[in-house]
């Protein structure tokens, strides 16, 4: 069995909670598994304690320091008093831990409900805590985090897509011509846009990354977290009509402005991240396609009515990104 492919295949309930009890705390044998793909998350219940949650992460994805920088991040933020999940940090302070090869962390377990998108207030609350993680992620840079831009999240998941033939034969050449028109279009607008300010971002800030409580909005993985422009972290909370997004947004930046400062330029973005984040995520499935959990959980990946879809809203987004300036 191909470990890069299957990594989690040796991971046992056994080796989970030893892992935990190597760092000195004593497992009641309890574990629940938490919903994630990417890496695997559970809940693992503690003696005279609150339970922990543990998060082993993908082999093979990120480098050490890499993870280790989301973490400092994380912890970064709680220090101006920004609500995140941060990682526990153990023993002589390390926050990541390794366990016969897999590497993993511990954070504490955190209660909450899902984020209301329609809930003009709470979008107002979400735009004031973005605002105040941007102006901490534009206090320094990354050094070994990706950096979002059409060749990260355009060309380079679009040729692993063509190189390990995802794309249906029948399809293709449509799929490359529209695909590398879309990525021609995006580019336009990047540099329309220029100079794009890139700070540090959450990555991937949507709704199920949101846990909402009395006090407000909590971040809960920075795992995707990257360089990039600030509106990748304000676009995925947008949902609905034009009309409801234009309102939408208003609230969101009303909030994010008493914080940080805005380039309303980036605006122009939003559908170039939109497009990015369509290939990336088809890239993202196919990369992942040999480990188990990914056809049990995404039946619907590499059919040809899926990629006869991606083909339609590729085709929609190349009008979009045509819309001139004046509509934003």
């Amino acid at each position: 069995m191909n470990q890069t492919n299957t990594p989690y295949a040796n991971l046992e309930p056994d080796l989970i909670l030893n892992a935990v009890e190597s760092l000195s705390f004593h497992c009641t044998g309890s574990l629940f598994p938490l919903n994630s793909y990417e890496n695997r998350v559970y809940q693992i219940g503690i003696e005279d304690a609150e339970p922990l949650i543990v998060k082993f992460y993908r082999p093979f994805r990120w480098t050490n320091e890499a993870i280790i920088e989301e973490h400092q991040f994380a912890l970064e933020l709680v220090t101006h008093e920004i609500p995140v999940i941060a990682p526990l940090a153990i023993q002589s302070g390390d926050t990541l831990h390794t366990y016969q090869g897999f590497r993993f962390a511990l954070f504490p377990r955190q209660g909450g409900r899902a984020l209301e998108l329609d809930n003009l207030e709470q979008l107002e609350w979400m735009g004031r805590f973005i605002g105040r993680l941007h102006a901490v992620g534009a206090c320094q840079a990354f050094q070994h985090r990706i950096k979002l831009d059409t060749q990260s999240y355009g060309h380079e998941p679009y040729h692993f897509l063509l190189e390990h033939d995802f794309i249906p034969q029948e399809l293709k050449q449509n799929f490359c011509d529209i695909t590398e028109t879309v990525l021609q279009k995006i580019q336009q607008r990047f540099l329309q846009v220029d100079p794009v300010a890139y700070i540090r971002l959450h990555g991937d800030c949507h709704a199920g990354n949101v846990l909402w409580n009395s006090l407000g909005p909590q971040i809960v993985d920075l795992d995707d977290c990257l360089m990039g422009p600030a509106i990748q972290d304000i676009w995925m909370l947008l949902s609905g009509s034009k009309q409801d997004t234009d309102l939408q947004l208003n609230h969101i930046l009303r909030g994010y402005r008493k914080f940080h400062d805005f380039n309303s330029r980036e605006l122009q973005l939003i559908e170039a991240m939109r497009s990015l984040r369509m290939i990336h995520y088809s890239s993202w499935l196919a990369k992942r396609w040999e480990d188990p959990a990914f056809p049990l959980n995404f039946p619907w990946f590499n059919t040809a009515r899926y990629w006869q879809d991606q083909l339609q809203n590729l085709r929609d987004q190349a009008e979009l990104l045509d819309c001139d300036d004046e509509d934003f």
